[in-house]
């Protein structure tokens, strides 16, 4: 396969490079050049919020079961081209081939739930207090949505951006990655093949700042949804908050895991480390924070690091590869720095540790036990394969340690006591609690966070709401 000409996507039209200036887009495992991305200029985003707004009216009047055939049918593209999509997210992200795989069918589903739900978007009639009058409810897509993802699941965040708006009857402006961008350009294909009308959607690229702050001061933009760090996402929250324009926000987590004395600890210990070194611990859901009992510690530690030794680390596109490089160079600094740190706090090195003698960016899948509250680990999101253990004694301790800091995205409870699940939902500070497993989003689910984590919801029938306002209409 070859990798494409990168464009950018504006009123319904591909723009090359022309003259303009551009990025270059690094292979992680090999850090040579797949390509270089175009960088929008402000004429390019003025053009993409003119094609949003001139389309929205008609999108947001077409039937709700033709925009559902256009998602739909978009899924069906996306699922054909599978093998193309999964390599370039390999090729742009470095995670292994199966992973990829996987993600591509995640995003197609995005779209098939997305054109579901767009069927569904009922508004309600209230009994009036006189027989003369008819009171309702009524959904009505909130208009432009200008939209941000990051680069660590570049085909399902953008996806489930898109998706909604679209099933809404929104338009939407989207900025995805620069480091990602040819896959989030082939999902913009595939809704172009599908039936799309030109300017419903448009994809920029260029410097998140000037794109940013020229698509939410728009009087265009009525809605903002962003994917990314709680320190960036407050900024364009204060922005969109200065022109009274909702915002949802899924930013950074710092997940905790705890395991109980009842848990089988190497079962625990098997699904956890699963979930940690998918796409190398560059998941904002990522189990980090493992907060253990003592009475099953000591094992679930041995466990870890007997498996986090044994993982093949490699190019994801070989075969058996189990987690491949680090996404740029600067999680492999954070990978050092905080690993240093934490050893030099008293932690003590169960596993890995260490870059790896490879091309790219590789990181050794990596243990700590011991690891004490005070180290940069246990309180900046690694963002990468680092698992943190530590012992704990009673259960006040361990909800403790799992509401220590201000982030509330995931968190995961093993336990084989229905009482011991119950407490520990109910009172875990987070937008998601997962019992003895570790998916934490699908796309029927609603998905966001707590405190610093975020704002709103994304997924499920709570994800589409936060793409409409309802209008109450009183008749005589």
């Amino acid at each position: 396969m070859e990798y494409p000409e990168l464009t950018l996507l504006i009123g319904g039209r591909a723009v090359a490079a022309g003259q303009r200036p551009s990025l270059d887009v690094i292979d992680p495992a090999t850090q040579t050049v797949l390509g270089r991305q175009p960088v929008a200029s402000p004429d390019d985003i003025d053009e993409a919020l003119e094609s949003a707004q001139r389309s929205f009216p008609g999108w947001r009047d077409t039937p709700a079961l033709d925009r559902a055939a256009i998602l739909r049918r978009t899924a069906t593209l996306m699922r054909e081209r599978t093998p193309r999509l999964a390599w370039l997210i390999t090729r742009e992200l470095g995670k292994p081939l199966a992973e990829s795989e996987k993600e591509v069918a995640t995003a197609a589903e995005m779209f098939e739930w997305g054109a579901e739900e767009a069927r569904r978007t009922y508004g309600r009639l209230i009994p009036g207090r006189v027989g003369s009058i008819r009171q309702m409810a009524i959904p009505e897509p909130i208009g432009p949505v200008a939209a941000f993802a990051g680069w660590n699941a570049p085909a399902i965040t953008p996806s489930r951006k898109i998706a909604g708006a679209l099933a809404a009857g929104c338009s939407i402006v989207i900025k995805p990655s620069e480091e990602t961008p040819a896959i989030a350009l082939e999902i913009g294909r595939a809704l172009a093949d599908a039936g799309l009308p030109a300017g419903v959607l448009s994809m920029v690229f260029g410097d998140p700042g000037e794109i940013s702050r020229r698509l939410i001061e728009s009087p265009v933009i009525r809605m903002v949804t962003f994917t990314g760090s709680t320190a960036i996402g407050r900024e364009l929250a204060t922005m969109a908050a200065a022109g009274l324009k909702r915002a949802t926000l899924e930013l950074g987590g710092h997940a905790p895991v705890l395991v109980f004395g009842d848990a089988d600890p190497i079962q625990a210990a098997d699904t956890v480390l699963a979930a940690k070194l998918r796409n190398s611990g560059q998941i904002c859901t990522s189990p980090t924070r493992m907060v253990v009992h003592e009475s099953v510690y000591d094992r679930f530690v041995e466990r870890l690091a007997e498996r986090a030794r044994g993982w093949r680390v490699g190019n994801g596109l070989e075969a058996g590869v189990q987690m491949g490089p680090l996404a740029n160079p600067r999680r492999l600094a954070a990978m050092e720095t905080m690993v240093a740190d934490a050893l030099d706090r008293g932690a003590r090195l169960a596993a890995g540790g260490q870059r790896l003698d490879l091309p790219g960016w590789f990181w050794a899948p990596t243990v700590l036990s011991g690891v004490s509250a005070d180290c940069r680990a246990a309180n900046t999101e690694p963002f990468g394969p680092l698992a943190l253990v530590q012992p704990f004694k009673s259960m006040d301790e361990a909800l403790h340690e799992a509401n220590r800091l201000p982030f509330g995205l995931a968190s995961y409870v093993f336990t084989r006591d229905a009482a011991t699940a119950r407490i520990a939902s109910e009172r875990i500070e987070s937008g998601v609690v997962c019992i003895n497993h570790c998916q934490a989003s699908l796309p029927e689910t609603p998905f966001g966070g707590f405190k610093d984590s975020g704002l709103g919801k994304e997924g499920g029938v709570e994800g589409l709401q936060e793409f409409m306002q309802v209008k109450y209409v009183s008749q005589m």
